[in-house]
């Protein structure tokens, strides 16, 4: 049986027959402390993703993804490149906690990458191949997600406006100089010093990096509040990509994202009317996080020499991606737009 993303059910492909998926797992809210994953003991702690998963890695861009047969390794979805490696036994590594579904069919994924793709002029016809659904293949692409407690202090200084009356000359509507007066704003500056405190809940890191950040970005939001206690079955006819991101970095690309809330929490704190940040040390502790999986339909390929991507969000259906431009139909619509010109310029002539 196969996970089906319409029913949420899994499915028969060949005789249609049903039955739910068991989710009787850990609750998925369970966090696990970043420090029980940081030292020596860590590797103590690695799972699998299934007792049948297999591993193959792509030579073409690293990607490392996990599957369950009767799947196969095929064709990257991150790159188009032909997988020839040999499918093994998948590793160990950070088991998943939870997982989000995929509950956009690949019908439906299909259909949306050929209207985004007939929404782009110029494309060349090879993109067109992307909107086969044989060209898609679904993945569940890694997460981390963490939370955290946060001390700062900070040293800076406040800024409260003042204003002066000025003069200064102008002229009026006769050209006739006159004075006139105006309120000039300055700034007065206080030192300011102090110590925030902030918890942070549900900081989606993502933990791929086959699949540039921006693109990922606007994939979002995703529905967290779907998300269930993670399971094998949900990988029968996906593939699940290995994270390329480890945790340790993980959570240093969260703590850029606390950095920039902590500062808005500092400035508040300041007050005023302006503010300006010295210095501050953020201490994090009570430090958290989960494994997540999320799906996408995604489909790559290769032209001139580069790789071009198209990934739909497996649960709203958003399209993103890149094409390149075909010269030739470029050349062909200018030509095209010279020729009607011209046969305009002809008829006003006569």
């Amino acid at each position: 049986m196969e996970f089906d993303p319409a029913s949420g059910l899994m499915k028969c492909p060949y005789c249609g027959q049903t039955r739910t998926v068991d989710t009787a797992k850990p609750d998925v809210e369970t966090r696990h402390a970043l420090e029980d994953y940081s030292g020596a003991e860590a590797a103590q702690r690695l799972g699998q993703m299934s007792e049948k998963a297999l591993e193959v890695s792509c030579s073409g861009c690293g990607s490392q993804v996990i599957f369950e047969p009767p799947e196969v390794a095929g064709v990257c979805a991150f790159c188009g490149a032909k997988i020839v490696a040999q499918p093994k036994a998948a590793d160990p590594m950070i088991a998943p906690d939870g997982v989000l579904p995929a509950s956009v069919p690949r019908e439906t994924a299909s259909r949306s990458v050929k209207d985004w793709l007939g929404s782009r002029w110029f494309a060349p016809n090879d993109l067109q191949k992307l909107s086969r659904q044989e060209s898609i293949q679904g993945v569940y692409l890694p997460y981390w997600m963490f939370d955290a407690e946060s001390v700062t202090p900070y040293r800076g200084e406040r800024g409260e406006y003042y204003y002066v009356a000025e003069r200064y000359q102008t002229q009026d509507a006769q050209g006739r100089t006159v004075m006139q007066t105006r309120q000039v704003r300055h700034t007065r500056w206080y030192p300011a010093s102090g110590q925030v405190q902030r918890s942070f809940d549900d900081l989606l890191v993502t933990a791929t990096r086959a699949i540039p950040t921006d693109r990922m970005r606007a994939l979002e939001p995703w529905d967290l509040q779907e998300l269930k206690a993670y399971e094998p079955a949900f990988l029968s006819g996906f593939k699940a990509q290995r994270y390329q991101l480890p945790l340790a970095e993980g959570f240093e690309q969260s703590k850029q994202i606390m950095a920039d809330v902590i500062q808005g929490e500092i400035r508040r704190d300041i007050g005023g009317d302006e503010q300006r940040i010295h210095q501050m040390d953020p201490r994090f502790f009570d430090v958290a996080f989960r494994h997540l999986l999320l799906p996408v339909w995604i489909g790559a390929y290769r032209f001139q020499g580069k790789v071009y991507q198209v990934v739909v969000n497996g649960r709203t259906g958003e399209v993103q991606g890149e094409r390149p431009y075909s010269t030739v139909k470029i050349v062909l619509f200018v030509l095209a737009m010279l020729v009607v010109f011209a046969f305009l310029a002809l008829l006003q002539k006569q």
